[in-house]
């Protein structure tokens, strides 16, 4: 049975909401063993972000945000009040045990615990410790908190998303998901992996500071390259592309498609297919530059024709000649699309613990990474709170009676 890439890694997951725990997904569907300690009794803040909730067998509303399943796939929850000697003492035990542990505490929030990194590399120099903030442990806004919104405001994200001020619906738009978030997650893994081959070489382990802002101003990619080198500062244009035309929506006979035309190739093929062949051969547009320039009379000239067939009718007649388009879909639409069940995108896992009115069966998006020979695996559907804690502290060789006696003074 393949266990996955990461099989020989043990990592402590003592983040929440979604970078972090974005991150340690990643590792845990490559084949790590992920633990995740959370609040007793309250655990992630994102079990309680709902509606919408999970569904009980009888279809009925539980007290389970969906958001907590989207990125604690694969994980073992535990649950520590890590204001207690006795469960840093427990914490202190897993560590020596883990090659990685993630965190997203404020700046210093776990050195009174003696849970920072400088106090538990002593115990374990190879341990690998990723802390997530908004801005970084250092700089002038260090200690402030920071979410995916703030971010995406501050790095000018929002100011390059959305309609133009001058349209109906016109203004900063944030991203539909928690993009910096999620990026922030797959940088850390991907620095988490660097580490533990630099460990391969060096032995030692070392201590990774990731922040918000810095990711969403790495995310700003050819907008913010343009920008530094020529001064000027880019501005929203809806879903038209800032070099390139025509990359848009377009208006059709039932509703909207999209084009996504990236050489002249592409456009030529297009024309013969839209019945102008001459578009290819207009000096305005012969060229992607001479396209973007003349922009607004070119998506003019295509939107007429666009609105004279369907979506599906375009898509089809366009596919057949290698242009780039494509439906506008809701989320309904897309699952149900062949490709994205061909691709096998939707898992369903059954949760080990389910209690009478509980959730018994969870549907999350399957990993996009394929590898041939080591692919993502599926162990666990993300657990509930403190679903794993005697297991995980019986590994410890801890006794039940000790166990009960933790759970009663409330440590775990």
């Amino acid at each position: 049975m393949n266990q996955g890439a990461l099989a020989h890694i043990k990592v402590l997951d003592l983040s929440r909401v979604l970078a972090g725990p974005w991150c340690t997904q990643i590792l845990a569907d490559l084949g790590a063993e992920v633990i995740k300690v959370e609040r007793p009794g309250v655990g992630d803040d994102t079990r309680h972000w709902g509606p919408p909730f999970l569904k009980d067998d009888q279809g009925r509303d539980t007290r389970e945000a969906s958001y907590f399943t989207c990125t604690n796939r694969n994980k073992r929850s535990i649950t520590l009040d890590l204001a207690r000697p006795q469960a840093q003492a427990l914490l202190r035990q897993l560590v020596l045990q883990s090659d990685v542990l993630v965190e997203n505490f404020k700046v210093g929030g776990l050195k009174p615990y003696g849970l920072d990194y400088e106090s538990l590399k002593v115990i374990n120099p190879g341990l690998i410790y990723c802390s997530i903030t908004g801005f970084g442990q250092t700089g002038p806004y260090a200690q402030r908190a920071g979410y995916d919104l703030m971010i995406q405001a501050m790095s000018g994200m929002m100011s390059i998303t959305g309609r133009a001020d001058d349209v109906p619906g016109g203004g900063p738009q944030r991203v539909g998901v928690a993009l910096i978030d999620l990026f922030t997650g797959v940088y850390a893994s991907t620095a988490i992996l660097a580490a533990i081959e630099a460990r391969h070489q060096t032995g030692a382990g070392q201590h990774i500071d990731m922040a918000l802002l810095d990711v969403g101003m790495a995310t700003l990619a050819n907008q913010g390259a343009g920008f530094l080198n020529t001064g000027q500062v880019p501005t929203r244009q809806g879903n038209s592309h800032p070099s390139l035309a025509p990359y848009q929506d377009f208006a059709t006979l039932d509703g909207s498609m999209l084009l996504a035309i990236g050489n002249d190739g592409q456009f030529a093929r297009f024309g013969e297919a839209a019945g102008h062949p001459e578009w290819a051969r207009d000096p305005r547009f012969a060229s992607n530059s001479l396209r973007v320039q003349h922009r607004l009379v070119l998506v003019q000239a295509i939107e007429a024709v666009t609105r004279t067939r369907s979506s599906e009718d375009w898509i089809t007649l366009l596919e057949d000649r290698a242009v780039p388009c494509g439906a506008i879909n809701d989320l309904a639409q897309a699952f149900a699309d062949k490709q994205v069940k061909a691709r096998k995108l939707v898992l369903e896992q059954t949760r080990g613990q389910c209690e009478p009115g509980g959730v018994e069966f969870i549907s999350t998006i399957a990993s996009p990474l394929r590898l041939s020979e080591t692919p993502p695996v599926l162990r666990f559907a993300p657990p509930a709170l403190g679903e794993h804690t005697d297991e995980v502290l019986g590994e410890l060789g801890l006794e039940a009676p000790q166990i009960a006696a933790l759970r009663r003074e409330g440590v775990v």
